[in-house]
């Protein structure tokens, strides 16, 4: 069955590439962060923009899909392929608000400053707590694992409908027309 009822927007469909982007790039520079020591510097200059980047691109991703209602799932796709369908686009809508949000808590409450660029730091949104620090640098492996393992699962899930169904529900966002 084809999405004759319409596609993303411009907005979502540049909004949704972008980030695809971005949240890849962040999941291999947070790997190598960890990995090699003598990145680490470099890739830690880059997480901490890219993850506040992130942060702002989402609120506006959330602002154009509460004005813009996403075209409807394909009237014969399984119920339950339904729902886990947009209980995974929520869970990826939380992951990335909560993934920056909690990098930047674990920051603070580390005492580290949270420098943008030169010239530029972020106010701490967190007290100075080692304990906390720790807690919140635990929840941030945990759920960068949480999205990875998520956007894996959409990335099927897309590419299931391009392949399998061939519902035009793929094309609905890559190019933003029905086939």
């Amino acid at each position: 069955m084809s999405r004759d009822a319409g596609h993303f927007n411009l907005t979502a469909r540049v909004l949704h590439w972008l980030m695809a982007a971005m949240i890849l790039t962040m999941v291999f520079v947070g790997v190598s962060m960890v990995a090699s020591l003598h990145w680490r510097p470099v890739l830690i200059d880059l997480h901490r923009p890219l993850g506040i980047a992130i942060l702002l691109l989402v609120l506006v991703r959330l602002y154009n899909r509460l004005r813009h209602r996403p075209p409807p799932l394909p009237a014969d796709l399984p119920a339950w392929q339904a729902a886990a369908a947009h209980a995974s686009h929520w869970l990826l809508y939380g992951l990335m608000l909560a993934m920056p949000l909690i990098g930047w808590s674990m920051l603070s409450a580390g005492g580290y400053p949270i420098v943008m660029w030169s010239g530029l730091n972020l106010p701490p949104i967190a007290p100075h707590d080692p304990a906390l620090y720790a807690a919140l640098r635990n929840a941030h492996s945990l759920l960068a694992y949480v999205l990875f393992a998520t956007v894996l699962g959409h990335l099927s899930a897309a590419l299931f409908h391009l392949w399998v169904r061939r519902d035009g529900v793929f094309q609905a966002m890559a190019r933003g027309k029905p086939h």
